[in-house]
């Protein structure tokens, strides 16, 4: 017989190895075969409800890490509240219409596109969405990710495209729904307008221009000058076509000066560092308040035409000359002023960018020849005092990166202003909790601060605004009535419908023209913001699904969102129903490499979240998302997920230990809780404060704060500390002895608890070992079970206390071993034979505990006394304290290699201790 045969190891053939990328795909495939969010829906009806209702990503690629972070952060939330006992449903949803689906489309038709129908292309539009819902809804899967993956909601369902002309109807009839002319971000490669949400800042290089507009008209001001010109900086120069006016700041000072034999204004704050610039001398002749400069008509710098000096509050005292150049059509300040002082508004570019007829000699031209055609202009005809280049942040298109322009159109908008929409929104955002707070700050900056909505795109690949034109009269036909019959035509056929019938199909019978009676109508062919879209989802889905519930508890995005859906759904709902339709909203960062730059191709730093599956698991992503503080940006990269990687397999091995260590252990040999012994009743008292902890920081939305917890338990106090010194005990006694079993009681305990404090994370190896269990499996899955309640009665803090001054004295004697290891005076630690010399306080405790410390120490002798050995290790931590290490003088019992006072020769085994002799009774 061979010591091994002896001793109680775990099995060798046990579960639980490694290889996540294979072995994850046998776990969806089990959650599948057992249909196991049904069951878990089934399992908590008639429970109160907690609803995270889900932002829907756009249909348009694979997923990427920013959808990672996301959809495991909202995955974990869902697990945790289902096991606390909520109703909680996950229903994932996709955004399937819009710009970025049509541009997609549309690159691949190339020249097709001419020779196809509107509705042609929606069907192309809708076969690509669908391509990609289904590829992404196989990648969120394979996260792990648990939800209602059969019945998503999609954006392209008619019952969704209804929702939105039933949304806009009740906006409408409340007056917050109106057509107007006014400045809008367009991008004039897409040919669209675009919302706030679709903007994203980067630099761009623009001319800079100094140039004059001379006074015509100076309403008896300045009689004693002749030949001024007001000074303007600019960087847009293609905008100068469409000026009407300059604003001056009415509280501020203008001088007018000398400089090179020219009479020029400038805001006196400005001169000396714009002549610095101009690298031109000047001297002050006269000083003006801008209100004594109101009225003043001005030659305009390109045409034929006058311009009138106005006052306006947003000059800047920063930069520039303190005189601005006005254009309403391309500007919101303008736009303000222009109607402020009843200016015309001039529209000389078209939705391609290029000039109309109205820009006269620059017809033809886009704005970036534009650019250079004006400027040359300008300075042939002696109006251009300085041309210059700078770099600055200037608003980009979202989809095709390309610059974009203010340009009046005619568009549709929701009213900030209207029926208090502004006004309740703000109340709205107060009665929300913001996680993390100062996210609140941030959306009610962007609601106080934004203009009017606009609301219609010039696509076709989206839900058409209900709106009809009469073609005589140009009136616009929009009622009640109207609205009802789209909203029912849409819920039956869609919104390709609108594209495959004409108006008189459409419009209920009789309609006619309100204002001349016509029956000549037309339809509108503008498509709402999918922003509005996404917006009404929570009118869409949470009122339509039984299983849901509105308001939602809780909404999870990107903290981009606090301008995009975060609002627009706000502002929809406040509309509509006067009430936010969130109790809670959690914002996350942005993902990083780990220099803080964002993703990108060019730089190289992508990380795939499909190959890191391949390659590690999915869990390893998962615990990377639960090991970061999301409420700022999160950094990923190779060497953080290589870290990521060594503390999931930390955390492994600690299972797989707890797991290992139990395979001859059954619930008939669980040890009632007051016959375990000291350290297992410590190690239990210890588990349900990491309970209580790990549970307080799930609440709080902390989810690196479980991961630490966790984490450091399984690394200090378990794998350090507790299961280090069980080995002795899990291998070496006699397998029945209550020694034994008192602590494979506590094992199974911490296994229990912490596989399940674990499934929100680590989905796929919290069921590879609820699957692996010797016993106890009441429900087929561990997401099934309910959550670990901590036992308060179970801790006992003079215990605690013990404890811990044992593992913080134990450190220390580690640090002596490792000392003595060097030096050559032990190999293993079972050699040493140490002494302590410490404080009277602590001599006492050690005292008191001296029979437990070889034990604990994991040495063969352990006294006190004065440290005098071979090695003596004074401790840093500690006080006076001095540990000497020698090696011990005793025998080695060679079944459990500890060294003792006498040994007894058993046959085939060798010199085996009295203790190994008690505990292989049975075997020899």
């Amino acid at each position: 017989m061979a010591i091994k045969d002896t001793l109680n190891l775990p099995k060798t053939d046990f579960p639980m190895k490694a290889n996540l990328a294979n072995r994850e795909p046998q776990m969806l495939e089990f959650w599948e075969n057992i249909g196991l969010y049904k069951k878990a829906q089934e399992a908590s009806k008639g429970k109160a409800k907690f609803v995270l209702h889900d932002g829907p990503p756009y249909a348009n690629g694979d997923i990427h890490v920013g959808h990672t972070l996301n959809k495991v952060i909202k995955d974990i939330i869902v697990k945790y509240k289902a096991m606390q006992g909520f109703d909680a449903p996950y229903v994932p949803g996709w955004d399937t219409h819009g710009q970025p689906i049509e541009h997609n489309v549309l690159k691949e038709l190339g020249d097709k596109r001419k020779s196809i129908t509107d509705v042609e292309l929606r069907k192309k539009c809708h076969d690509y969405a669908m391509k990609f819902v289904e590829r992404q809804r196989d990648e969120f899967k394979r996260l792990g990710i648990r939800g209602d993956w059969e019945k998503p909601y999609l954006t392209l369902d008619p019952v969704y495209e209804s929702a939105n002309i039933r949304v806009f109807g009740e906006l409408f009839k409340k007056g917050l729904i109106y057509k107007g002319k006014k400045p809008i971000h367009w991008c004039s490669y897409c040919a669209t307008a675009l919302a706030e949400a679709e903007i994203e800042y980067s630099d761009e290089k623009s001319p800079s221009i100094y140039l004059k507009f001379r006074v015509r008209d100076d309403k008896g001001v300045l009689a004693e000058f002749k030949d001024v010109d007001f000074m303007v900086w600019t960087t847009t120069p293609w905008t100068l076509p469409a000026n009407v006016a300059l604003a001056l700041d009415p509280k501020g000072d203008y001088v007018l000066v000398e400089s090179k034999g020219e009479l020029l204004f400038i805001l006196k704050d400005l001169a000396e560092s714009v002549f610095a610039e101009l690298e031109r001398p000047y001297k002050e002749v006269k000083s003006f308040t801008g209100k004594e400069l109101q009225g003043m008509k001005v030659s305009h710098p390109l045409f034929e035409q006058e311009s009138v000096v106005v006052l306006a509050d947003f000059i800047s005292r920063e930069q520039g000359t303190g005189v601005v150049h006005i254009a309403p059509g391309h500007g919101q300040e303008d736009y303000l002023v222009g109607l402020e002082y009843d200016l015309e508004m001039p529209m000389p570019v078209n939705d391609k960018g290029v000039f109309t007829e109205e820009a006269q000699r620059f017809e033809g031209q886009d704005i970036y020849e534009g650019n250079k055609s004006i400027v040359k202009d300008l300075d042939d005809r002696g109006i251009l005092l300085k041309l210059s280049f700078i770099e600055h942040s200037y608003p980009h298109c979202w989809r095709c990166r390309k610059p974009v322009i203010f340009r009046a159109t005619e568009q549709w908008f929701v009213s900030m202003e209207k029926a208090d929409l502004r006004k309740d929104a703000l109340k709205e955002i107060k009665s929300v909790d913001w996680i993390p707070q100062w996210s609140q700050g941030r959306i009610e900056d962007m609601v106080t601060e934004r203009p009017d909505w606009c609301i219609s795109r010039q696509r076709v690949w989206g839900v058409p605004l209900p709106v009809f034109i009469c073609k005589d009269c140009d009136e616009v036909l929009v009622n009640t009535d109207i609205i009802e019959a789209v909203e029912t035509l849409f819920a039956k056929e869609g919104a390709d419908s609108w594209y495959k019938k004409d108006a008189a199909e459409i419009l209920p019978k009789g309609t006619k023209c309100e204002k001349c009676q016509s029956t000549n109508i037309e339809k509108e062919m503008n498509i709402l913001d999918v922003w509005f879209e996404s917006g009404v989802s929570q009118e869409a889905v949470l009122k339509t699904r039984a299983d849901l519930s509105w308001p939602a508890d809780l909404y999870v995005e990107g903290s981009d969102q606090h301008r995009g859906w975060f609002q627009s759904s706000l502002l929809v709902s406040v509309g509509h129903q006067q009430k936010a339709p969130y109790k809670s909203v959690l914002t996350h960062g942005f993902v990083v490499d780990e220099d803080g730059r964002k993703m990108s191709k060019s730089l190289g730093n992508v990380v795939d979240p499909l190959d890191v599956i391949k390659q590690s698991g999915a869990d390893i992503l998962r615990l990377w998302v639960a090991s970061s503080d999301f409420t700022t940006d999160v950094a990923i990269s190779p060497e953080i997920l290589k870290r990521t990687s060594e503390a999931y397999r930390r955390l492994r091995n600690t299972l797989r230990f707890l797991l290992a260590n139990l395979y001859d252990f059954d619930k008939d040999k669980i040890v009632e809780q007051k016959e375990l012994r000291e350290i297992d009743k410590w190690a239990l008292g210890r588990l349900q404060m990491l309970s209580e902890k790990v549970t307080k920081a799930y609440e709080e939305y902390k989810f690196h704060a479980v991961f630490h917890s966790l984490h450091n338990f399984a690394v200090v106090d378990l794998s350090a500390f507790y299961l280090d010194i069980l080995k002795d005990t899990l291998y070496t006694e006699a397998a029945d002895s209550h020694k034994r079993r008192s602590a494979q009681t506590v094992l199974y305990e911490l296994l229990l608890v912490i596989t399940r404090l674990l499934t929100p994370i680590l989905t796929f190896t919290s069921e590879e070992v609820w699957k692996n269990l010797p016993f106890g499996k009441e429900k087929e899955s561990v997401q099934l079970t309910s959550w670990p309640e901590p036992k308060k009665d179970l801790v006992d803090e003079k215990l605690d206390d013990k404890f811990s001054k044992l593992q913080e004295t134990r450190d220390e004697v580690l640090k002596a071993l490792e000392a003595a290891r060097a030096k050559k005076v032990i190999g293993n630690p079972l050699e040493a034979k140490v002494i302590f010399q410490a404080p009277a306080k602590l001599q006492e405790f050690l005292k008191k505990n001296i029979k437990e410390l070889p034990e604990l120490f994991i040495v063969s002798e352990a006294s006190l006394g004065q440290a005098k050995g071979e090695v003596v290790y004074e401790s840093d931590k500690i006080k006076d304290l001095k540990i000497s290490v020698d090696k011990t003088k005793r025998v080695k019992c060679e079944r459990c290699w500890r060294y003792v006072d006498e040994v007894k020769e058993v046959k085939e085994l060798g010199n085996i201790c009295p203790r190994c002799t008690d505990a292989i009774k049975v075997r020899v």
